[in-house]
């Protein structure tokens, strides 16, 4: 199961990614703060960090920087949430190292895309240092999806919202839902997390295959 830990201050924003991904599968745990936090952090390793900017004494800024500085949490993919959406703070956010950005108010769609596209990217980079990691579900993969199931699955893992796979592919959003629905089934994959496993799958597949 994937870890996500979320720095927030605000409780609605707060309650609202804490309860929409664990519903998806993701195990997540929430910060009030930079300093809390950090102590969450320490504990236990994260596979991603969702984190606002404007918090009080230490802000997103200084979580990141502080972060970074560190070996054992430095590669841990990073992802600022906030309202401010002025191309100077986004420019800023990834001078400093973040991975990505995501503009409040956000759906559910953008959120899950979002925290899909960064740990697949992370994790592939880890898979493919050994040609022998997950042969068996690529088999799975190979055998029970359909070319165009795992063209949208490589969507996802890039971190294609629906209407963003519906566009790209010239479909329509209930196409694409549908087959979200009939991969998920195929693959028994009960939620978000467990389709970004086999997201990374297909990746490795179509680039063994180039």
């Amino acid at each position: 199961m994937y870890s996500i830990l979320i720095f927030e201050d605000d409780e609605a924003s707060r309650f609202y990614m804490e309860f929409f991904l664990k519903s998806e599968g993701f195990d997540v745990r929430c910060a009030l703060d930079g300093q809390s936090g950090f102590d969450l952090l320490y504990k236990k390793r994260p596979d991603l960090i969702l984190c606002d900017i404007m918090m009080p004494d230490m802000d997103g800024h200084a979580v990141l920087d502080k972060m970074r500085k560190e070996r054992a949490f430095a590669d841990i993919p990073f992802i600022f949430v906030t309202s401010l959406v002025d191309r100077a703070d986004v420019r800023q956010g990834m001078n400093e190292g973040a991975d990505d950005y995501l503009p409040k108010p956000f759906t559910t769609d953008e959120l899950l895309a979002s925290v899909t596209s960064r740990i697949c990217r992370h994790e592939l980079i880890s898979a493919q240092q050994s040609r022998t990691a997950f042969q068996k579900e690529r088999a799975i993969l190979l055998t029970k999806t359909s070319r165009r199931e795992r063209e949208i699955l490589l969507l996802v893992g890039n971190g294609g919202t629906s209407k963003e796979i519906a566009k790209q592919l010239f479909v329509s959003l209930k196409t694409v839902e549908r087959h979200r629905e009939n991969i998920m089934k195929k693959l028994n994959a009960a939620n978000a997390a467990t389709l970004a496993r086999w997201a990374i799958i297909a990746e490795l597949i179509v680039r063994d295959l180039n």
